[in-house]
């Protein structure tokens, strides 16, 4: 597999709609609880959008929700206007899908489901197109979005500039980007930001339950762990977890997120439908069960969040495991996970914080990438 600096790892461009059904009905593609509905079908008269305040808010890039490498590359070649040309001159032709696109469409039978249990509460998922490219390209995305009968109705286009302001007023609880910039300047403000790739062939996934899956320490926890194993070797991080299992690690960028996840289950359970919840969770670390696992378990017990798997791998690689639990999106703070992650066909990514950066077993840096296509 090749890294592009564009950060994807070779769009596919393939059609994440047209997944079959035996696929989705079998037992590698459908988690424990999982029923077999026939997935998402958008209704012809769009439900009204939840105010920002009371919903879950996922903000995704242009770049993520959609295939947009043949326009990045024009913009990379010949500069702002002819980008902006090639836009208006195809802006009938709609994308194809991206890296995000399942897991919005995931979001959306959430949504569905929710609306049939609770028609008057505005706690759901709303996702937000948040771009910084420049208005005349958002005649394409809206037919594109229309196209994917996607339902998105909030866009924030800042024609050059940063979206990265914008984000606290929407009320974001998750950003996912191409730009590996923009996303630690949002993991800086406080914001859950992850840099999104894509496999070069994405493993299918289920249209009726949202999967997502979590790495533990400096993604749900802080990376203190972390830091006592990168500074003095594996037999002191044992000892420290060991002195210090009973008390909670602090939390990392995304334990916000999954406590938003574990809000929306428990709507779900408080309808019986614990079983047949559409929201799975995994905590997928390289933690040992037996010499460390009792401090993440304990952390997560403290903040009161339940995790639906715990896989503790004891430095086993994670790519096989997630081929078998199918996520749309897995959550890493090590490059080498990431594209581990990305072998197997899964949707997976970075997020920058904590002391395990950068470096890929590539060899390839993180760097910043000017995109008119964010």
């Amino acid at each position: 597999m090749s890294l592009n600096t564009g950060q994807t790892l070779t769009v596919s461009g393939q059609d994440l709609t047209r997944i079959s059904s035996s696929s989705s009905s079998s037992s590698t593609s459908r988690a424990p609880g999982e029923d077999a509905r026939t997935g998402f079908k958008p209704s012809t008269r769009k439900p009204k959008p939840p105010k920002p305040e009371n919903a879950i808010t996922i903000a995704v890039s242009s770049r993520v929700l959609f295939n947009m490498e043949k326009e990045q590359q024009i913009y990379q070649q010949e500069g702002m206007e002819d980008y902006i040309k090639y836009q208006v001159e195809h802006e009938t032709e709609p994308f194809s899908p991206g890296p995000a696109f399942s897991f919005v469409k995931a979001l959306e039978a959430v949504n569905t489901r929710l609306r049939e249990l609770y028609p008057e509460s505005e706690e759901l998922f709303d996702v937000v197109l948040m771009t910084n490219n420049h208005a005349y390209v958002g005649l394409r995305l809206i037919n594109t979005i229309n196209h994917h009968q996607l339902f998105i109705e909030r866009f924030c286009m800042t024609g050059g500039n940063s979206p990265i302001g914008y984000l606290k007023a929407y009320h974001t609880n998750l950003y996912l980007s191409a730009d590996p910039g923009k996303v630690r300047e949002a993991l800086e403000e406080g914001i859950a930001a992850a840099t999104m790739f894509t496999p070069e062939k994405i493993t299918e996934v289920s249209e009726t339950q949202l999967r997502v899956a979590f790495d533990g320490d400096a993604v749900l926890f802080s990376d203190e762990s972390e830091r006592i194993y990168k500074a003095h070797g594996l037999d002191k991080f044992f000892e420290h977890e060991k002195a210090y299992e009973n008390k909670p690690l602090d939390h990392g960028p995304l334990k916000g997120f999954l406590e938003a996840l574990g809000k929306l289950q428990k709507k779900f359970y408080g309808k019986g439908q614990r079983m047949d919840c559409p929201i799975r969770t995994y905590l997928v670390t390289a933690r040992s069960a037996a010499s460390s696992g009792t401090r993440a378990l304990k952390t997560l017990r403290s903040w009161g969040l339940e995790i639906d798997e715990a896989l503790f791998l004891a430095g086993a690689p994670k790519g096989p495991m997630l081929e078998k639990i199918r996520p749309h999106i897995f959550f890493d703070d090590q490059m080498f996970h990431v594209e581990g992650a990305a072998e197997m066909g899964t949707v997976a990514c970075h997020v920058p914080y904590g002391i395990a950066q950068r470096v890929t077993k590539k060899g390839i840096m993180d760097k910043e990438i000017s995109s008119a296509a964010e």
